[in-house]
């Protein structure tokens, strides 16, 4: 009799665990994220559609991201905002230093807490629609929603998870109203201040069966995405220096000459373009708003550019890559008519002038 209620009661402990994690021996040890999960980026994709001139719609990916699901349920994403891909170079370069501003925010993290709860009969319906609330950190700021996704099991150590519906993002949520209006003057082109993001994430159970992934195709330059190694054409170069000039991102103290800390990232990365344009010659110009005598400015815009390349052959950088050029109040991009106006003006700008 004892050895009946024994066996009764495993029985029934057991097809208690298998309700709790799920049918199938990888799903039913100890809950559904046993052994944790990690993203297979290979098998998956992450991307953005964007909208220039109200109809032109423009699809983007990224290109290196990772992630993972804890035994906890703790998922994490991190995305490397280096990687974004809209199939031209220029383009790309924009969108890192006039929008994402990755050389100070290089990446972006999604994190969610799964409840084992909703995906404990994942294995017997196979799929499911649930909502998550999830945090997305980017670009310094950090703020919660809820996505509609779509997970699949494939098999004990393989699961699918899709978005249900495209997931809106606003660029006034995560301070990048400024980037916008840079990539709408720089490309001459309207832009709508939000974007929705789509994804196919495949996760593998850490230590499972995971079948090879089919050879990637292979991908013209273009498509690269994260910046190629080894020096630079003419016409990239030019068009990142003409890209740099924009960024805005090179601060000083008021009526100083003397850099701000916080301009080392923008100007540590220039650094690095310089040295990948060998032979080229760099006219680093400085340029001032409209008040306060004309003299008072073009000394100070002569002494702001000049602080510039001290930093830069700080680098490594021969001085005789570059010349200095004040211009003081003399060239405007906008008319001095208000204090974000006059703070556009305050700037520094780089162009190639030996070819």
């Amino acid at each position: 009799m004892r050895h009946d209620l024994t066996h009764t009661l495993r029985a029934a402990l057991f097809g208690l665990a298998v309700l709790i994690g799920g049918a199938g021996p990888g799903l039913a040890q100890d809950g559904p994220f046993a052994g944790g999960w990690v993203l297979q980026p290979e098998a998956s994709s992450l991307r953005f559609q964007s909208v220039k001139n109200e109809v032109k719609v423009e699809s983007s990916q990224f290109a290196t991201y990772t992630g993972e699901i804890a035994a906890d349920g703790t998922a994490t994403v991190r995305i490397l905002l280096d990687s974004v891909d809209t199939k031209v170079d220029l383009r790309n370069v924009r969108m890192r230093f006039l929008f994402f501003e990755t050389f100070q925010f290089p990446q972006a993290v999604i994190t969610a807490k799964l409840d084992p709860a909703l995906f404990a009969d994942l294995a017997q319906v196979r799929r499911k629609s649930v909502t998550l609330p999830y945090t997305l950190d980017l670009h310094g700021v950090t703020k919660s929603f809820e996505a509609d996704v779509v997970v699949t099991y494939l098999s004990d150590d393989l699961v699918a998870v899709s978005t249900g519906a495209p997931i809106a993002v606003l660029a006034e949520d995560f301070n990048l109203t400024a980037g916008v209006e840079k990539l709408q003057e720089a490309a001459g082109v309207k832009i709508i201040p939000s974007a929705t993001v789509s994804f196919d994430f495949m996760f593998a159970r850490s230590g499972g069966a995971v079948p090879a992934p089919a050879p990637a195709a292979v991908e013209e330059p273009a498509t690269a995405a994260l910046e190629a190694e080894g020096d630079f054409d003419a016409e990239a170069c030019k068009g990142r220096f003409e890209i740099l000039s924009r960024s805005g991102n090179i601060y000083f103290r008021s009526g100083s000459a003397t850099l701000d800390a916080k301009s080392a990232p923008l100007l540590d990365s220039l650094a690095d373009i310089v040295t990948r344009c060998p032979g080229m010659v760099i006219e680093v110009s400085g340029h001032t708003d409209s008040d306060g005598p004309d003299s008072a400015n073009q000394r100070l815009s002569e002494q702001r550019a000049g602080a510039v390349a001290k930093y830069l052959t700080g680098k490594g950088i021969e001085a005789a890559r570059f010349t200095v050029a004040g211009y003081g109040e003399a060239q405007p991009v906008v008319p001095n008519d208000s204090a974000e106006a006059k703070a556009r003006n305050r700037r520094i700008e780089f162009k190639v002038v030996n070819g």
